[in-house]
């Protein structure tokens, strides 16, 4: 699996014309793009960010996962990325979704991890953090078999943490 790290480039694309996505990324996206909460409003959310942040702000929000099958079939899976870059106290908070033709089959285990490994290559990160429904059975999984800890309950929500 490849991740992408979005630009405003990409997303100028994806608000406007969300079919010429897969000439961007060279790889087939389905009619069912995007997934789950990466929606208009997180689209035009990390914009923003790009557009204020310039250069500084790429690889700290949206990524594209793409599956590249042994033949070189390149296709859009999923998308995760960051709610910015680490806070003052070295906190980075993450987020990640599947689209459902492709879950339950590792790769949001595997964005997660690539998120992890991203993250912690900046000195500045000292933990990260997720939350979850706590419904959301695979996301706890997911989560957890990354090194994930359930730290608390807030809004009914779970918040997970992973320290360096």
């Amino acid at each position: 699996m490849e991740l992408i790290s979005s630009s405003a480039a990409h997303l100028h694309i994806e608000l406007a014309t969300p079919l010429l996505l897969a000439e961007k990324l060279n790889a087939s996206v389905s009619s069912d793009w995007p997934s789950g909460e990466y929606d208009r409003d997180a689209m035009e959310f990390f914009l923003s960010c790009f557009e204020k942040g310039g250069e500084l702000a790429e690889g700290w929000y949206g990524w594209y996962a793409i599956n590249i099958t042994v033949s070189g079939e390149r296709t859009l899976v999923g998308s995760g990325g960051y709610f910015g870059p680490p806070d003052s106290n070295g906190i980075v908070e993450i987020g990640y979704s599947v689209l459902p033709s492709w879950q339950c089959r590792g790769y949001a285990t595997e964005i997660v991890n690539m998120l992890i490994s991203h993250a912690c290559s900046f000195e500045e990160t000292n933990s990260i953090i997720a939350h979850t429904a706590p419904e959301n059975i695979a996301s706890k999984k997911v989560l957890i078999s990354n090194g994930f800890r359930e730290v608390a309950m807030n809004d009914g929500m779970l918040s997970f943490e992973y320290t360096r």
